[in-house]
């Protein structure tokens, strides 16, 4: 039997990898409503490919994935919240506010998903998103939420968690990660 590791079996769901340069840009913001429909296509490409990916692999904690990760070049995300909870679809997003606690926690990346990293991130987050009507609305998210938030609108910054872990700090095979299927722990 052929050993497939995670960040091929990601690859062959047609998730970008890293080294591709688009995971490196800044995505295009939408001009809403006047993209309306374009919103809405990229939008159903990413639940498709979030359908696909949790076919084979079970998110415990959630998951997310941005527009570069499927390889277009615009501000969109979405993001599945562990449980029952509906997906949120994040247009536009920017964090416009950042508590001043943090805790660090492992996270895992579909672009590179051999590995998990501990990454410092805020407990609460306040992100300005655009309706698909051009509307800016604003929404709070905290703790597990808004880690799985942040680490999107950092997709669309042309960012990968990597740059947000302390000096010195490594990212771990995800053979050594030994939480796989425990959601985040928070005090």
């Amino acid at each position: 039997m052929i050993d497939v590791r995670p960040s091929q079996q990601m690859q062959a769901l047609g998730v970008v990898q890293r080294g591709a340069g688009i995971l490196a840009e800044p995505a295009r913001a939408f001009v809403l409503p006047a993209e309306r429909d374009e919103a809405e296509r990229i939008t159903d490409e990413l639940f498709a490919a979030m359908e696909r990916i949790g076919q084979v692999h079970p998110f415990a904690k959630g998951m997310g994935i941005a527009a570069p990760q499927i390889g277009v070049g615009r501000a969109a995300a979405v993001v599945q919240p562990p449980g029952e909870a509906p997906a949120i679809v994040l247009l536009n997003p920017r964090i416009i506010d950042r508590s001043d606690g943090t805790d660090e926690q492992y996270e895992g990346c579909l672009s590179f998903f051999d590995v998990r990293g501990q990454v410092p991130r805020p407990l609460k987050v306040t992100i300005a998103t655009t309706a698909l009507t051009g509307e800016t609305v604003t929404t709070v998210y905290e703790r597990g939420l808004a880690r799985l938030i942040h680490h999107e609108v950092d997709h669309l910054d042309g960012l990968l968690y990597t740059a947000r872990m302390r000096a010195g700090v490594e990212p771990i095979p995800v053979e050594e990660y030994r939480q796989t299927g425990k959601t985040w722990a928070y005090e």
